[in-house]
């Protein structure tokens, strides 16, 4: 099968001829210019042959588009650290611009895409990292954003709103650009953080406004991030998959292929076995969670940006394991 039709097959539950994965990291630097990029990302795909490509771009490009300032953090990871915020009060979320995804760096991102779909085959479908407006808005404020909420939560809604609007110009203008869908990244849906109420008041809303006003769309897939997670509350999100970090936090891969009515894309120890194992150990890993999972509506992955030092072989033996 083609992986365009093996993870189709996956989520429609049909048998497909092996499990489909897919893999996806930080190219820091190359991420900041379109070409670069797009070059580094076609070079990880088409040596490792996931079935699904991830376009992962700068971190906190979002808040790079609204003129927040960031660095190198030199970390695993490939992330930046935050030099300054865009928002230092609640009046200043009803002063935020709704971003035009024809310019600046949301147009930088979009082009990067239509690089990327341009020189990987149509067989292999390509999605766009889209972060949650809730998340967005937290890069912009910094910790801040928390008190906003509480102190003056309409101030925070006006902000949400724009935010909402700017990402779903991006969207669109990704799927023009030839995205088969997204990679939509909510940070902030942990009870740890926010209660349910406050996530369905202050994510869920805007969350679904991105998600749906990206139709026609091919695949959406919903990542989770971060320890715990507000798993029901996500449940209901119209996409085909949900990530987490199933290795990390409940629930559990063969609990959350039991709760969630899509696929589950997970399994796979990034930052352990697969960074700091050897092959066999990430093929015994791979052998386990298979047998876990017993198939079904499955695609293989990390819980989250596997770091930039994985080594190559580990990525291979992932690669043997399923028989590709």
């Amino acid at each position: 099968m083609r992986p365009r039709e093996r993870i189709e097959a996956v989520l429609k539950g049909r048998p497909a001829d092996r499990v489909p994965w897919a893999l996806w990291r930080h190219f820091p630097g190359d991420d900041l210019e379109p070409r670069r990029l797009a070059e580094a990302v076609i070079a990880f795909q088409g040596r490792f042959g996931f079935d699904f490509a991830k376009v992962t771009p700068a971190a906190g490009f979002m808040a790079e588009a609204w003129g927040v300032r960031l660095e190198p953090k030199g970390d695993e990871e490939g992330t930046r650290r935050y030099l300054t915020r865009a928002v230092d009060a609640p009046a200043g979320w009803r002063r935020l611009p709704v971003l035009d995804a024809r310019e600046g760096v949301l147009a930088r991102e979009v082009e990067a895409l239509r690089l990327i779909r341009k020189g990987i085959p149509a067989e292999v479908p390509v999605l766009q990292t889209v972060f949650s407006p809730l998340s967005v808005a937290k890069n912009l404020a910094g910790d801040a954003w928390i008190s906003h909420l509480r102190d003056d939560p309409e101030a925070l809604l006006a902000g949400l709103d724009r935010i909402a609007e700017s990402t779903g110009a991006f969207v669109r203008g990704s799927l023009a650009a030839g995205a088969d869908g997204i990679f939509f990244a909510t940070q902030l849906a942990n009870p740890g953080i926010l209660s349910e109420a406050e996530y369905r008041r202050f994510g869920e809303p805007f969350d679904l406004r991105v998600i749906r006003g990206g139709a026609p769309m091919g695949l959406a897939v919903l990542h989770a991030h971060g320890s715990p997670i507000l798993f029901d509350c996500l449940c209901g999100y119209p996409v085909d998959a949900i990530n987490w970090h199933d290795r990390g936090t409940a629930p559990p891969l063969a609990e959350g292929l039991r709760r969630f009515p899509g696929a589950c894309l997970g399994g796979i120890d990034g930052g352990g076995v697969l960074r700091h194992g050897t092959p066999e150990e990430v093929r015994r890993d791979v052998r386990e969670t298979l047998s876990g999972a017993r198939g079904g509506r499955l695609i293989l992955g990390a819980g989250c940006v596997i770091p930039v030092t994985t080594p190559g072989a580990n990525i291979d033996a992932v690669a043997r394991e399923l028989g590709g």
